[in-house]
């Protein structure tokens, strides 16, 4: 049995990962501990607040009981808004707390878009325009290319998690760009999980959302390879050889 610790700020879109539990196989667990987000805001201020350390680290004893392997801290706003090198230092800070491999969903973005081989990206994103902008920076730190951005200027999780399949296809449609070798969707709070197969069809390209690459993230932790190919091309790849 493979257990896999995530952090998950508030509750918004937290039924996807039981999903993707199911999806994974039976000898995966998803073991998932809320934190206290303090202001539901996608604002600068509220969101490094919502990140900060005290914050990730009052639930990583749960987890720890609960024998996890891994630890991701499951929110992309929420580690992106540090910047490339703070967001280093916060899963730093996470994983000596935690005393096991950490990660965020920040980096379960750029290792997941490495790992289907793409270097150009667009992205649909929740968040108003200047914290999509941060996460577009985040990814060109990481050596992609963006294509273009797509805000949708939703100021809270609560919001966001709300949405259904309508808003989701037309977020990716939006945001999707004729050079693009793949479409990035970032927000924990947004149910995706239900949806990738169709929405790979749709575009005719990879799909990256926010949920599942935090479960992928975990998995590459815990050295964990699934083949679900209900959660989209990232489940279907064979392992990379690493340089």
């Amino acid at each position: 049995m493979t257990a896999l610790g995530l952090l998950y700020p508030g509750h918004s879109a937290e039924d996807d990962y039981p999903r993707i539990e199911q999806l994974l196989g039976s000898d995966i667990r998803v073991d998932l501990v809320h934190t206290d987000i303090g202001t539901d805001a996608h604002q600068v201020d509220a969101l490094r607040e919502m990140g900060s350390d005290a914050r990730l680290a009052a639930g990583v004893e749960q987890l720890r009981l609960a024998g996890a392997e891994a630890v991701v801290w499951a929110c992309t706003s929420g580690s992106f808004v540090y910047g490339w090198e703070g967001a280093h230092e916060q899963v730093r800070a996470l994983a000596r707390a935690a005393g096991m491999p950490a990660s965020s969903t920040s980096f379960g973005f750029v290792h997941a878009a490495r790992e289907l081989r793409v270097r150009r990206v667009a992205v649909g994103a929740t968040y108003p325009e200047d914290v999509a902008e941060l996460f577009a920076e985040f990814l060109r730190a990481g050596g992609f290319e963006v294509t273009g951005v797509r805000g949708s200027g939703i100021l809270t999780a609560a919001e966001v998690g709300t949405w259904g399949e309508t808003e989701l296809f037309t977020l990716a449609r939006e945001a999707d760009h004729p050079d693009a070798e793949a479409v990035l969707l970032p927000d924990t709070a947004l149910h995706t999980v239900a949806y990738l197969p169709a929405l790979e069809k749709d575009l005719g390209k990879p799909v990256l959302t926010a949920n599942q690459v935090t479960a992928w993230e975990a998995l590459r932790l815990a050295d964990r390879r699934v083949n679900a190919p209900s959660l989209g091309a990232l489940f279907t790849r064979e392992p990379l050889v690493q340089a």
